[in-house]
């Protein structure tokens, strides 16, 4: 009777735990908010500065794009401009989408690039999660000074593990590498590096107010746009006061105890018997 019972109690223990589990997934996805690309080159100079801005679930944030080397060309979403990110179906083969990442980017908006040298990102508010989708990697590379990265997918065309089996992109197939430099006096170069033509996204894992790198080469051209999970203050809240509801997580610890505690009294009472 002891064991029905406990046996009836551990089965309704796990669908909880089961259920929790599934609520955990489901609340870490969310979309990613891509860049819409404003206008065009407001730098007077040689250089290009950009403007965009990132519309998230409550927010809009602006950004801004600066490169004192000048840039290929630039695409603001307009009608008639090329869209580079296709292909876009099925979705989850683009050479863009991952686990972490579900929708392609956004409209045709891109900046090309072709000169080496330094170039920054800057955010009107702290973002969270960056990801960075880049075209046609091919004669380049990017370098980001102390800034780890996972490259979560490219489209090398191959029916092997993530995250190389996307579609190959608009300009054909590629793979995907990071090189880690050492530069000395605490510094680390990661480099995201690239043969065949490839076409991407990675991510940085944190919270960012600027995103600077550099190109590695002169190349006529690669591009990118950037995306956002959400702001710091979405992603990341802060710490719950007392009497507020607990996280799905928090949840799913509580019921993996209350099983553990639930097989310490079962064998409790057979050694009593």
């Amino acid at each position: 009777m002891i064991h029905q019972g406990f046996t009836r109690l551990v089965s309704q223990a796990s669908a909880v735990l089961a259920l929790l589990l599934c609520s955990c997934v489901t609340a870490s996805a969310a979309p990613v908010f891509w860049t819409d690309w404003l206008g065009s080159d407001t730098d007077p100079g040689p250089g290009f500065t950009g403007l965009g801005t990132i519309t998230t679930s409550t927010s809009t944030v602006n950004v801004t794009y600066r490169n004192a080397q000048g840039i290929g060309f630039y695409q603001n979403g307009a009608s008639g401009q090329t869209d580079y990110y296709t292909p876009r179906t099925p979705v989850s083969n683009s050479p863009y989408t991952s686990a972490l990442v579900d929708n392609p980017p956004t409209g045709t908006d891109i900046i090309a690039l072709q000169f080496a040298g330094n170039q920054t990102l800057t955010f009107s508010q702290t973002i969270a999660n960056p990801v960075f989708s880049y075209v046609s990697l091919n004669g380049n590379g990017y370098a980001f000074l102390n800034q780890d990265f996972d490259i979560l997918s490219f489209g090398a065309g191959l029916a092997t593990a993530p995250p190389g089996d996307n579609s190959c992109g608009f300009w054909g197939c590629g793979t995907s590498s990071k090189n880690v430099v050492n530069l000395g006096g605490g510094n680390i170069e990661y480099q995201l590096l690239g043969t065949g033509e490839p076409h991407g996204t990675l991510r940085f894992t944190g919270a960012f107010d600027t995103l600077t790198w550099r190109s590695l080469s002169n190349e006529f051209w690669n591009g990118f746009t950037v995306g956002v999970q959400g702001t710091a203050a979405e992603v990341f809240p802060p710490s719950p006061g007392p009497g507020a509801v607990p996280e799905p997580s928090t949840w799913l610890l509580f019921a993996t105890g209350c099983v553990g505690l639930l097989a310490l009294d079962w064998r409790r009472r057979q050694r009593a018997v």
